[in-house]
């Protein structure tokens, strides 16, 4: 696994654990507490995944970035609907692009395996 692959776990470590958190920072509008209860489960699931992942189990990394991705499309609400402060639409911006981040570090191959075809 390279540094860069590493980096996308922390990535998506980081924000699996705001997810898990999303409940004690909801006003329980924005986003809707069901939402951020769902993104909690999403969260603690992902944080499985990825123990899975570090440890090299590469059967983690299609649910632990199917996961994320849900959560992330979770947030794209945030972008259309009024009446959402700018505080969470900032959040929900910086949640996607770190996702999008993280996944596309994941996925890159690694120069180890590069190297070896």
């Amino acid at each position: 696994m390279s540094r860069l692959n590493k980096a996308g776990l922390v990535v998506l470590g980081l924000v699996s654990v705001v997810d898990l958190l999303g409940p004690l920072m909801t006003d329980g509008e924005h986003p809707p507490m069901a939402i951020a209860v769902g993104g909690s489960v999403i969260g603690v699931i992902s944080l499985v995944l990825l123990a899975f992942a570090w440890q090299g189990k590469r059967w983690a990394l299609a649910p632990l970035i199917t996961l994320r991705i849900a959560s992330a499309l979770l947030a794209v609400p945030a972008f259309f609907v009024s009446d959402v402060p700018a505080a969470a639409v900032a959040g929900a911006g910086i949640g996607v692009a770190a996702t999008v981040f993280g996944v596309v570090a994941v996925l890159l191959p690694s120069r180890q395996l590069a190297g070896a075809r």
